[in-house]
């Protein structure tokens, strides 16, 4: 049987600590012996940072939703073939920053696109594998948003839209945590990064205890 990895997306609102925690969960793996690979949506390729630059850029106002949901979808058609599928059957755990469930929960919802239209319109924007967990770090919006105000490089088009969007996306990722709750696990983004990051240890830790031929050793704890 050929070996295969494991899928493990991180998701949540605009500063609710998503990159810092998937970087950490990165390093303490490769510190286990566990082969990594770290990526992110919009993007992962060369061709998904061109489309990642597009969808984020503050001077493109006049964006279409419909448009904004096809270029997500083209960057993750070209992640998945390019990056993510090959990088399994090697067996590695790849760590993605954002994937399908943020197209429901900022298109679906955020842009009261709806989950049954995407699926029926683009079904290739939501990929064509599911990751095995998805880890969704739930915070509230104001507080999400006061942690990137000050960011060096300004905010982009997303994170610079009005507070009521942003709410509709939060409740959007804790309406799919409930509707997949074996697949998604919501951690509180309000605590220190420590004990965040413990949290998350022990969710992957037992997903692990499932798939015992690519981790050796590495328990709960």
């Amino acid at each position: 049987m050929k070996k295969t990895g494991l899928f493990i997306t991180f998701e949540g609102i605009e500063g609710c600590g998503k990159t810092t925690q998937m970087n950490l969960l990165a390093d303490y793996l490769k510190k286990e012996g566990v082969s990594v690979l770290k990526t992110r949506e919009p993007g992962g390729t060369e061709i998904g940072e061109k489309i990642r630059e597009i969808l984020l850029n503050p001077d493109n106002k006049k964006m279409l939703k419909e448009t904004e949901m096809l270029l997500y979808g083209a960057s993750r058609t070209q992640h998945v073939e390019e990056i993510i599928k090959p990088a399994l059957k090697s067996g590695k755990i790849v760590l993605c920053d954002r994937y399908s469930d943020s197209t429901l929960a900022y298109q679906g919802f955020g842009r009261d696109m709806g989950i049954s239209f995407i699926k029926r319109a683009c079904p290739l924007s939501l990929g064509t594998i599911q990751p095995d967990l998805t880890i969704l770090l739930d915070l509230d919006v104001k507080t999400g948003l006061s942690r990137i105000k000050n960011r060096i490089h300004g905010n982009d088009r997303i994170e610079k839209e009005k507070i009521a969007f942003h709410n509709k996306v939060r409740k959007g990722y804790l309406q799919l945590a409930k509707a997949s709750r074996g697949r998604i696990k919501i951690v509180r983004a309000d605590k220190e990064i420590d004990e965040v990051h413990d949290e998350i240890k022990n969710i992957v830790a037992k997903k692990f205890s499932a798939h015992p031929e690519l981790v050796e050793g590495l328990d709960s704890r």
